[in-house]
């Protein structure tokens, strides 16, 4: 930690690469026999993987001042580009904070996308955007041709128009923009690093408040969720209903060209992989569903206890950017006693994670 020249200390974090479509589904996809689909999720994993490579080779650490409440007088400050479908970043302004909608509905979406995303932190959480203190969210659409993904680059949301055939219009899921700007807000506090058990923790939290997001947006309580991530970005004739579920991990798709999805709910089928930086996007099953259990177990709106149990933790500066499950586990129990004291929170938690097969106390 350092300071900014002034009292306020300053904090460095190094942002990651992230993606809302596995490498896995792609990988299943570039094998696939109808060319035209391979060519497109091939040019998506070599887009994806060299975008990795240089963040991870040429990361800027960001700095950000320790985030306070938010201000009352808070607003979010969109700006929507348009790609053109090239990959030159951000492409031409076509939307700003304020102004009415165009007849372009993909650019629409990502402004209230981003705005459903904004008003969830701030009067839940009273978090002023994704650092805390009033950053501007940028996002660009139709970006490349074809390309099956979204992502959160460290700066910005983009997203792609998808192949028509198996992926639409990735701002489709107000859920799938959510979970990509919650990167950027682990970018900012607990900066979990991505890899292993840790990357599949950061994995985990941009679904639940990603989750969260839809729900609140929705206004729908933990049993009226349908807990499902990227719901209605698959097109039809894919048969699933989402890219994974919260509710019972393994279940969202079983497809020929997408394959079967492989995230375990408990510790008992944890995968032990190299790929997808140590099966980040496959075993954050396991937290997923843990939060789950707990949301639905206290009932109500799933983002007031379970999901300020989980913020708590999130932002608390006791969360290491190597965590394991039991770390967060473990903080997730203490966060609740230190929120609600001798409640049922604290031994609802302990429940869930037994139920998954982390030891939490």
């Amino acid at each position: 930690m350092t300071t900014n020249g002034g009292s306020e200390p300053v904090i460095h974090r190094t942002p990651v690469f992230c993606t809302i479509v596995p490498p896995h589904i792609l990988d299943h996809l570039a094998a696939h026999e109808d060319q035209a689909l391979a060519d497109s999720a091939l040019r998506t994993l070599q887009h994806d993987s060299a975008q990795r490579t240089r963040r991870r080779v040429t990361a800027v650490r960001t700095a950000t001042a320790v985030a306070g409440p938010a201000p009352a007088t808070a607003q979010p400050r969109r700006t929507i580009y348009d790609a053109g479908h090239r990959t030159d970043l951000p492409g031409t302004e076509v939307r700003a904070e304020g102004t009415e909608p165009g007849r372009d509905a993909t650019v629409n979406r990502a402004y209230a996308g981003l705005g459903a995303t904004f008003d969830l932190y701030l009067k839940a959480y009273e978090r002023d955007s994704i650092d805390g203190n009033g950053l501007p969210l940028n996002a660009s659409v139709h970006y490349d041709v074809n390309y099956d993904n979204a992502f959160w680059n460290g700066d910005q949301m983009v997203f792609g128009d998808g192949d028509g055939e198996i992926f639409v219009d990735f701002t489709t899921s107000v859920d799938v923009i959510g979970h990509e700007l919650t990167h950027g807000v682990t970018q900012y506090t607990a900066n979990l690093e991505y890899y292993g058990q840790s990357g599949a923790l950061n994995e985990s939290v941009s679904d639940v408040f990603g989750s969260l997001i839809k729900q609140y947006s929705l206004g729908q309580t933990a049993d009226q969720a349908d807990w499902l991530i990227g719901e209605g970005l698959l097109a039809p004739g894919v048969h699933g209903v989402a890219l994974r579920s919260m509710k019972a991990p393994g279940t969202a798709y079983d497809d020929t060209r997408l394959g079967k999805d492989p995230q375990p709910a408990t510790m008992q089928h944890y995968v032990k992989t190299s790929r997808d930086n140590g099966g980040v996007h496959i075993n954050s099953g396991i937290p997923n569903h843990a939060f789950y259990l707990l949301a639905t177990a206290l009932g109500g709106n799933a983002w007031e206890r379970a999901g300020q149990i989980w913020y708590d933790v999130l932002t608390g500066g006791e969360l290491r950017s190597q965590a394991t499950f039991v770390d967060f586990a473990k903080l997730t129990v203490a966060a609740a006693k230190a929120r609600y004291q001798a409640g049922e929170e604290s031994e609802a938690a302990l429940k869930v994670w037994a139920q998954v097969g982390v030891q939490a106390s």
